[in-house]
Order: C-alpha cells, then sequence, then structure tokens
C-alpha cells in the first residue's frame, strides 16, 4: 500500500500500441472537461521533447513534474503506449498510487498484426504487453488495488455500456455525447500521424477490417513474440471490466 497522501487529478490509460487507445483518447477530448495529453511518455522517448499542456518535457522525470503542474490547473487525461521502458515512472510510487491509471487492452496477435504493417522491423519488446503489465503491478503494489483494466473488444461490441462501466469505475460522469466526434486528424497527432491515420477517418468506435491474427500465426517469429506476450495479456484480461 502506497503511504502517500497526494491526490493528482490525472487520469491516465496505458496501452500496448495500435490496442485502440488513441479512438478511445479521441473520445476523452470530445469531453472537453479535460487537458488531454497525448502519449507524453512515448513521445519524449523517441522525440526527446513533449508539449504537456503549456510546458516543454525534454525527460521522463520533466514529464511527470509537468503532468502535475498541469493537473494543478485543470484536470488531466493523457493516454500512452509501452512501446518503450519507463523507469522514472515505475520509480515515483507518489505518482503511481496518487493519479488514476487505467489500462486498455487488444489480443496480442491483433495487436502484433497492426503494429508489423506500421513498422516490419518490429522488436518483441516493443510489442508492449509485458511492460504494459509491469506499469499495472506497480500502480496495484502502489495503491493496493487492482487498477481499471478495459478490453478493446468490448468497447467496440458495447461502447456506451463499456465507457459507462468506465466512468462509473474511475469516477467521473458518462456523457454520451461523447461517443461520437467529427472525423479528421488532431493537432497532437501530427508528430506520429502515421499511425493514427485510421482514427482520424473515424467518428466514432468501430472495428476495423482484417485482423490480420492468422498472418501472425503464420509467421515464426511473430508466432513466437505473440506466444511471449500472451501470458501478461491473459493476466490483463482477467482484471478487466465486464459492462
Amino acid at each position: 500500500m502506497g503511504n502517500s497522501q497526494e491526490q493528482i487529478p490525472v487520469l491516465a490509460l496505458w496501452s500496448a500500441p495500435r490496442s485502440r487507445s488513441t479512438a478511445f483518447a479521441r473520445m476523452m477530448a470530445e469531453r472537453g472537461d479535460r487537458t488531454v495529453v497525448h502519449e507524453p511518455f512515448s513521445l519524449v522517448v523517441d522525440f526527446g521533447e513533449v508539449k504537456v499542456g503549456d510546458r516543454v518535457a525534454r525527460s521522463e522525470s520533466d514529464v511527470l513534474a509537468a503532468l502535475r503542474a498541469t493537473a494543478a490547473e485543470k484536470p488531466v487525461f493523457f493516454k500512452d503506449t509501452t512501446d518503450f521502458h519507463y523507469p522514472a515512472l515505475l520509480a515515483d510510487e507518489g505518482f503511481l498510487a496518487a493519479a488514476t491509471h487505467t489500462f486498455i487492452i487488444r489480443h496480442p496477435a491483433e495487436a502484433i498484426a497492426s503494429h508489423h504493417k506500421l513498422n516490419p522491423n518490429l522488436g518483441r519488446d516493443e510489442i508492449g504487453f509485458a511492460w504494459l503489465y509491469e506499469i499495472f503491478a506497480a500502480v496495484q503494489a502502489a495503491t493496493g488495488t487492482t487498477p481499471v483494466v478495459i478490453d478493446s473488444d468490448d468497447l467496440l461490441d458495447r461502447p456506451a455500456e463499456t465507457v459507462r462501466a468506465y466512468c462509473s469505475a474511475v469516477g467521473i460522469p458518462f456523457l454520451v455525447d461523447a461517443l461520437s466526434w467529427e472525423p479528421g486528424m488532431r493537432p497532437e497527432w501530427q508528430t506520429t500521424s502515421r499511425w493514427h491515420a485510421s482514427t482520424s477517418q473515424t467518428a466514432g468506435f468501430r472495428r476495423d477490417t482484417g485482423a490480420g491474427a492468422e498472418a501472425v500465426a503464420a509467421d515464426p517469429v511473430l508466432r513466437a513474440y505473440c506466444d511471449y506476450h500472451l501470458p501478461y495479456y491473459e493476466k490483463l484480461r482477467a482484471a478487466a471490466i465486464r459492462p
């Protein structure tokens, strides 16, 4: 159990890459009740700097400080992906305990297929489910409670029920109007726009065509990657709320 009395009005959504977290963040932006920050941890690792609200962060520790400072002015929602490892986050027990950390999952075979199309040189670790589970376990240890997990298949099959259950679990109002939005590329997606092209064409939660899991099963390397990450996915799936 964490001993920090700090409370930070930050709601985080952690995801392995290609697990539909951008669509969820698009819905959160549509709500209009929080500052939405796009992938601050992965962008600072990848590009060396990232904008968090009105602040520029140039390290993982800067991101943590900027999220705290931004949230002191208005509640924050951020989403991020675990194609990188975040040691400063894992070491910051206060942030793990005082922010609200939630998780979204997708079957690794589908996530790998989608990821591999965009990055044919995909490596095992950047698929991200092992690192995702590491954050989940760290939050669980820091808070003494099981974090909220949603399955993105539920989000696509029953969007209203799944979002309602999520909102109830994290203590925010359910806003049905946020379930639909105008298509288009968001300014915060520009740096990594090719990764968000499909979401930019949506007006709500929808299932894309051609999941590609069969191609992963037929490729020995990708199949081995999937086998490595599957146990971490299964642990997270066992904790998922059921709408």
